[in-house]
């Protein structure tokens, strides 16, 4: 599966890409901003690949200009509730303070919410990562009651409370991606054997917005535009 907007690209999670993903995980930088910190060896990581590749989480390679600089994941979906668990990490440190976290957590909110009408996220942050904890509250996650005293905190997102601050962010995503307001998903072979694509496209059938379908020797084409 992969998700077009704003110049960025989201695919994903391979085989062929977890170790790179462990690499990231392991450094200092991303692992002392998790609820896991141990270093995680070779055979854990693909132990963990075999507990995620399917229909309910959805772990995204991001790529920007080509390169891959991240991960987005969607996890313990619920398809028919349609909630789920965020998160983001950047692996590459010469992107942390740019725009492009940004520009891939408004896409990926814009997908879930405003085409496939999705209707809550989670976020799960530990108490002490402020950068984090403030970056969400931008985007509208909300700490949920009871959660002040608990170390890793959990945080709960509406697309109402998104939608409230969606004027300014809009802009400013707007301002600096450019004009182009397309939104592409692609849903490819690899999908429907993990059982997603028919997750997928089930859902994009009946999206929010209209799209467009093609099929090419890629997979199936979704393409339609966000205001």
């Amino acid at each position: 599966m992969k998700l077009f907007r704003y110049g960025i690209e989201l695919e994903r999670l391979r085989v062929d890409d977890i170790e790179m993903v462990r690499e990231w995980r392991n450094a200092d930088r991303v692992r002392l901003n998790m609820a896991y910190q141990q270093l995680i060896t070779a055979d854990e990581q693909n132990a963990w690949f075999e507990t995620i590749n399917n229909a309910n989480n959805n772990y995204l390679i991001i790529k920007y200009k080509g390169e891959k600089i991240g991960l987005l994941n969607d996890k313990n979906i619920n398809w028919k509730k349609r909630t789920s668990e965020s998160g983001l990490f950047i692996g590459k440190p010469e992107y942390y303070a740019t725009f492009v976290p940004l520009l891939v957590s408004v896409a990926g909110i814009q997908a879930t919410f405003g085409v496939m009408g999705w209707n809550r996220h989670y976020a799960r942050i530990l108490k002490h990562n402020t950068l984090a904890i403030n970056f969400n509250k931008m985007l509208g996650y909300q700490l949920v009651e009871g959660q002040e005293g608990i170390e890793h905190q959990l945080y709960e997102f509406t697309y109402a409370n998104f939608l409230q601050k969606a004027g300014k962010i809009s802009k400013a995503v707007s301002s600096l991606a450019g004009p182009d307001n397309s939104i592409r998903f692609l849903i490819e072979e690899a999908d429907y054997k993990s059982g997603i694509g028919e997750r997928f496209e089930t859902a994009l059938n009946n999206p929010i917005i209209p799209l467009k379908q093609r099929i090419t020797p890629e997979g199936l084409w979704f393409e339609g535009s966000l205001e």
